[in-house]
């Protein structure tokens, strides 16, 4: 009857668990934490029953770390969105093209792309348990540890056809003065897929986030294909978190075109 939808039925455990990354504000102790929850990965229940509580994580800076069963859980969809949405801006055969997935973690986003016709897929991460996990997957022919923000990415630049940067772009995590990094990687005409949350704790970040990228599109960086708000984006894990009450809150996904942009010949 009087029980709050959604986040109140996670498991109090799990919350405990996420809440004790969120609280870290030292990177070196979050990766720590990172490499824990990657060796536990296979420990996570293949299912819950029913009554017992859903596993499930909750901040933003947990989302690249998550297993298929959490996020079955939690009922998170940026990894499918994001992964979507590249393919359907994409002009060319998808298995042609060389993807670059930041912060790539256990290989969420890489299981969306494979399905979708992606096959050179390269990561990296700052966690080395979760690189360990994304390796386990066979879907990344190139994988490197690097925690962007405080180093360069470990590749050329005018590398990537596409690159991928999703779960990661929030409070405490990738800063936003990272963005540019992204852009020196990827080729001209190629894409860039981003992600951040909307929940009431994120949303100083996400405005920082998007006068960075509208400053990219004054400069005539890049150009803006799609920035979409996504209601029930994941589950929320309290009531000051959930979207109008509903146990959810959303999110965005965006996507850039690196100028300059190719132009379409003529019949």
């Amino acid at each position: 009857g009087t029980e709050p939808a959604g986040a109140m039925r996670l498991a109090v455990g799990v919350r405990e668990r996420v809440a004790a990354v969120h609280s870290v504000s030292a990177l070196p102790e979050r990766l720590r934490l990172y490499d824990g929850w990657a060796d536990g990965y296979e420990q996570v229940p293949r299912r819950t029953e029913p009554g017992t509580g859903a596993v499930s994580l909750s901040s933003p800076s947990t989302l690249t770390a998550v297993s298929p069963q959490d996020v079955a859980a939690l009922e998170y969809r940026a990894p499918h969105l994001a992964a979507a949405s590249l393919a359907f801006a994409f002009p060319t055969a998808p298995a042609e093209a060389r993807l670059l997935d930041v912060a790539c973690g256990t290989g969420l986003v890489a299981r969306e792309l494979h399905r979708r016709g992606f096959r050179c897929l390269h990561g990296v991460d700052g966690s080395a348990g979760m690189l360990e996990r994304a390796q386990s997957t066979g879907l990344y022919q190139q994988l490197w540890r690097c925690v962007l923000g405080q180093e360069a990415l470990p590749v050329p630049s005018e590398h990537y056809d596409a690159v991928t940067l999703v779960g990661a772009l929030g409070e405490g995590q990738v800063p936003t003065t990272a963005v540019p990094e992204l852009l020196r990687v990827t080729k001209p005409g190629g894409f860039i897929c981003l992600t951040t949350r909307s929940n009431p704790s994120n949303l100083r970040y996400k405005a920082e986030l998007e006068a960075a990228l509208e400053r990219l599109e004054k400069q005539g960086a890049w150009q803006k294909v799609l920035a979409q708000e996504v209601g029930n984006w994941e589950r929320a894990t309290s009531e000051e978190e959930s979207t109008q009450g509903t146990g959810y809150i959303s999110g965005v996904i965006y996507l850039y075109q690196k100028c300059p942009v190719p132009q379409l010949k003529g019949d």
